[in-house]
This record gives structure tokens, sequence and C-alpha cells, in this order.
């Protein structure tokens, strides 16, 4: 089991925490319900071409109650819900607005009303391939700012999970066994450790937040400029993470998958990593280059990995990575809690709200950049 080097200069120890995905914090624990969009989403507004008369939304599943509080949010929109996607291709016309599950070329393509989509997620990756939208005239809105507290939580689960040996005794929980020590590596704690979030935003912000409630020093990077959170201690810029990389024993990495942040992890990154580094990824798969994270857990240079996604996703049966050692893994469930249905939840109701009433839109997603 990994753990976290002392304090000292020159540990041969070290934690690395990769994670991903959006809520920016105060440097106090953020309040999560309800969204305080102004200083935590820190939303980009951008106003929509939207058609005189009543306007149809194609959402997905929603109950009678969820229908009906729409209905008195925004009364000008029909929110049809529940459209297989083979029904809402064939009503494709009627669209003004559509759930991203329904952002096909092929519907697109027929729903010349559309001008606005919705993602239900924070990434938008897996929609940047799709021409139509690149239609500037559809304005494409995210739910930034929904998942960062579960997230986060989450990486947290995953780094005491391996800092604690809470697997060891788990395993001797459900034999009866009352034993202590033992396991490879003995436990460490956080407090004084030096954790980098390589990408400052949403998800980034959140995690800072909890590093610096254990004790932990925080350095960051982010791409964009703006005042830096009094718990984080240096905010530099994307080039100089390898620099950075080289301070941190833990790494939390938080940058939505673009063509930049493909493989950003790669062997060179590991390489400038401490020895003994854990590496925890819960952003996206491909943010990681796997042989290299295979290649540095099998060198030692990684002490041990949490990884909430993978590349490839799912993660086949016969992949290297279940076998190998200190490895923890969820099938990218991070962001999984009631709370990240409340506050998208939210982010939706408002959003329709502000469709309907000709507002600019909560959320949206700069197409050229890919977040």
């Amino acid at each position: 089991m990994p753990h976290l080097p002392n304090a000292r200069p020159k540990s041969a120890f070290a934690l690395v925490l990769v994670v991903a995905l959006a809520v920016a914090c105060q440097s106090s624990a953020p309040t999560h319900t309800p969204l305080n969009r102004e200083s935590a989403l820190r939303n980009a507004r951008v106003a929509i071409e939207r058609p005189a008369g009543k306007l149809t939304y194609f959402a997905g599943e929603l109950s009678a109650a969820e229908l009906d509080e729409l209905a008195r949010v925004a009364p000008n929109v029909r929110v049809v819900a529940g459209l297989s996607r083979e029904q809402a291709l064939a009503r494709a016309g009627e669209a003004h607005g559509i759930d991203a599950r329904f952002a096909t070329q092929e519907f697109l393509d027929r729903a010349s009303n559309v001008r606005w989509v919705q993602a239900l997620s924070a990434g938008v990756d897996r929609y940047m391939g799709i021409e139509a939208l690149e239609d500037e005239r559809i304005v494409l809105t995210n739910m930034r700012g929904a998942h960062g507290p579960a997230i986060a939580d989450h990486s947290f689960a995953m780094l005491l999970t391996l800092t604690r040996n809470l697997r060891v005794y788990a395993e001797r929980q459900t034999r009866g066994e009352w034993k202590r020590g033992g396991a490879e590596q003995p436990a460490t704690a956080l407090a004084g450790r030096t954790m980098l979030v390589v990408g400052l935003g949403g998800i980034g912000s959140e995690i800072a937040v909890r590093a610096h409630g254990f004790g932990m020093r925080v350095i960051a990077t982010r791409r964009t400029s703006g005042e830096r959170p009094s718990y984080v201690e240096r905010v530099g810029r994307p080039e100089d993470m390898l620099e950075l990389l080289g301070e941190a024993d833990v790494v939390a990495v938080c940058v939505p998958l673009t063509s930049e942040t493909e493989r950003l992890f790669d062997a060179r990154a590991f390489a400038a990593l401490k020895p003994g580094a854990i590496l925890i990824n819960i952003a996206r798969g491909k943010v990681v280059d796997t042989d290299a994270l295979l290649a540095a857990l099998e060198s030692g240079r990684l002490g041990g990995a949490c990884l909430d996604v993978t590349d490839p996703e799912p993660l086949p049966a016969d992949h290297a990575l279940w076998r190998a050692k200190n490895v923890l893994i969820t099938p990218h469930v991070a962001a999984d809690a009631q709370l990240t249905d409340e506050r998208s939840w939210e982010l939706l109701r408002d959003n329709l709200r502000r469709f309907g009433a000709g507002e600019p839109l909560l959320n949206v997603v700069d197409k050229q950049a890919g977040y």
C-alpha cells in the first residue's frame, strides 16, 4: 500500500492524486444548496436567438411533479418528456431546445428550429465531433457546477482508502479478524503534504478546499487569469505543470478532455513526479496515457492509482489495470449523489425558465475551446 512521504525535503516517496470535472469555491467549505451562481459557477451567459410564441423542449424521463414544476417556471415552454430516440427523430422539426441525449447529427439535420442543447454532464467532449453543433445559432450548455461536491468527496474517499489501508481492514472485517498492522505500507496522514490541482476550475476548486481542510498546502494551475483563492498558495499557468509536479505529494488533474489535454499525463509527466506517487483520475480516461500509467506502476514510479475513469471505458475484464498492484477502480460513479441530482435539476429548471423568458442561458460552453 503506497504511503505519503514525511514532510521533510528530498523525501523518497510521494502521493499524486489525479482527478477531473465544476464548482469554484470560497475559502471556506462552499455552500452546496442552493447553487450560488454568481460566485460559485462563474457562468458564461449568452443570449439565444429565440423564436416568438410557444417553445418546445425535448427532455428525458421526467415525473409528473417535475413536469408541473417546469410548467410553472416556464409557462410558455412545452416540455415533451420520455421520447425514445426514434420518436424524437420523427418529431425533430417541433423542437426548439433539446436534452443532449437527442443531439445526433441525424436529429439536428432534421431539427431546423433547435437553438439550445442542454448537456446533462459537465464534460461535453462526446458532442464536439457533431458537425451540426458547430452552427453558431445553437447554444450548448452543460452541468458545470452540479457535480463538483460529490466528485471531490469521491476523490478523497479513494485517496484515504489507500493512504489509510482501508482495503486491508475491510478484507479482515469479512473474516471477523481483529488484527492491526501487516499492511505492505504504513498508514499515513495528509496534513503537511502538498496538493497540486491541475485545472483550478469547478471540480478542482472543490478538491482544493477539501485539501486545505485536511491541512495540506495547495498549489494549482489554470488557463484563465483571476484572483488567487485564499486556500491556494500559488496559481501557475498550464505550462508550469511539469515544474510544479516536482513539488507535489498530491496532484489533482481537473481539466476537461480536449485536444490539448488528451494524454496530458504521459511518460514525460509521470517522470516529473516524485517517486512513490498515487494517481487518481476522475476526469476522463483519455487525459491519462494508460500505457504510461501501467509502466509507471510497474516501475514503482507510481505507488498506486485510484481510477473512476479509464481508457478504454468500460475497462475490459482482462485488462492489466484490474490486476495492477495498488490500483483502486470504480466504474465512473464519482458524481453520483442526491446533491448532484438536486443541483442538476436546479440548473435545468433555471435554464428552461431563461429559455422561455428570452434571457441569457447559464453554463454556456465555448465550443471552440471544448468546455
